[in-house]
């Protein structure tokens, strides 16, 4: 079945990623609860820094797959490169602008002076990678829009498997600590945007850039963006609220929270397949066949979420002490773990659906569908969580509000068909 073909490689980029956080957080785990609340107030930054720039790989998969589904398979691969001279331009301002802002920032969301001091460390060198990061979002794209998904496996498990093995040396073998961390975060950046580029120049398209195209990028991106400051806002107000509650509280959250960006990838890989499959039926003139791969992949993802909430469950005692020996943090940890274990079949359906908007071009949509769920759900509730003394549970309710509000407006587009218009390039949607 095509869309599990394309699902299955998605699945690995998607998950080497968060799989490779999930390592660090171990190996940093076991240097104390400091350096664990550092790494994760300044992986957190780091992360949605790079959020607030999916448009690269979202925006250039919508466009790619239209002209590609359209049969226009070199204008496809144009749209990759335009994307990444954005991410270089964007990458090195977000290089400058995060160090002058490291301090400001680590500090305001950390919730001591040590903390925010590890934090500033971390993310100081993990900056370095920035445009890199960039690089290898745009590349995921224009491949993904050309139903080549074997390749971006490739090339993010090279990155992320040297890093992987390189992380433990640096941070305990050869005594760097969690500056360790940051330095193989790095060294994975630049050999899968390496890959990337070099995949690029082998296309054989021009590799000048155009200005007229990359202002039409920013023009689809602009709505990404801005659905991804709506995450942005949610993640570090939580990230605020889990530091100024304890240092136990935000390191269990911090493993609470990889886990659960883990898991969202692994069914955005679904997610991946749908954009691309939805993408190209569009540009070929079929709104019908999109409309049955949106079924169909709304199914699939509840049937996933269903099978990992059931395993996570299982799993509730084995777990979290692989991250950490802290007793503090390892007695925090089940206060989030329910909610996260609940909440994978919503996210399921969730998470599946944003790929099929996005797919369509439907952007505005989720923007202003989000906003309203950050605004009116997720928000108060976080906030209220820090003056009422609601901890990890107020943090995981304002969670779970946030999904079902998502749940709602996603089901309540795709069943209205308004998302579905057909044609080689993205249109704003009504």
């Amino acid at each position: 079945m095509q869309l599990l073909r394309l699902a299955v490689p998605a699945l690995g980029v998607l998950a080497a990623e968060p799989l490779y956080l999930l390592v660090d957080t171990a190996v940093v785990g076991h240097l104390g609860v400091v350096p664990l609340a550092g790494l994760s107030v300044g992986s957190i930054v780091l992360s949605q820094v790079a959020q607030q720039m999916t448009f690269l790989t979202f925006g250039t998969t919508a466009r790619a797959a239209r002209l590609h589904g359209a049969g226009r398979r070199a204008d496809a691969v144009a749209e990759g490169v335009q994307a990444t001279w954005f991410a270089v331009l964007a990458g090195l301002v977000l290089l400058a602008v995060g160090q002058l802002a490291a301090g400001p920032v680590a500090g305001a969301l950390a919730g001591s002076p040590e903390s925010a001091a590890a934090a500033v460390g971390w993310l100081r060198i993990a900056l370095l990678g920035a445009p890199l990061v960039l690089v290898t979002m745009a590349g995921n794209g224009w491949m993904r829009g050309v139903q080549d998904m074997r390749r971006p496996l490739r090339y993010v498990l090279a990155g992320n498997g040297v890093s992987a093995v390189l992380c433990p040396v640096l941070v305990h073998g050869v005594g760097w600590g969690l500056n360790g961390s940051a330095i193989a975060n790095v060294v994975a950046q630049v050999i899968s945007a390496g890959l990337f580029v070099r995949a690029l120049r082998a296309e054989g398209v021009s590799l000048r850039p155009r200005v007229a195209a990359l202002r039409e990028q920013l023009a689809f991106g602009r709505d990404v963006a801005l659905l991804g400051l709506a995450f942005q806002a949610c993640w570090i107000s939580a990230t605020a609220v889990a530091a100024h509650t304890s240092a136990a509280a935000v390191g269990a959250h911090q493993i609470v929270f990889q886990l659960w960006m883990f898991l969202a990838f692994v069914l955005d890989a679904l997610a991946i397949a749908a954009q691309t499959l939805v993408g190209s039926a569009l540009g070929a003139g079929d709104g019908e066949r999109a409309t049955r791969v949106a079924w169909q992949v709304t199914r699939y993802g509840l049937v996933f979420g269903l099978a990992l909430a059931a395993l996570f469950a299982a799993l509730a005692s084995v777990l979290p002490p692989l991250f950490t020996t802290d007793p503090a943090v390892l007695a925090q940890i089940p206060r989030a773990w329910w909610f996260f274990v609940l909440l994978q079949p919503v996210g399921g359906v969730v998470f599946v659906l944003d790929g099929v908007l996005l797919g369509a071009g439907d952007a505005r949509f989720l923007r202003t569908a989000n906003f309203c769920a950050a605004l009116f759900g997720f928000l108060p509730v976080v906030w209220a969580s820090l003056a009422l003394g609601w901890g990890l549970v107020g943090i995981w309710s304002a969670l779970t509000v946030f999904v079902l509000f998502r749940l709602a407006n996603t089901m309540a587009r795709l069943r209205s068909g308004r998302w579905a218009v057909p044609g080689a390039m993205v249109r704003p949607v009504s």
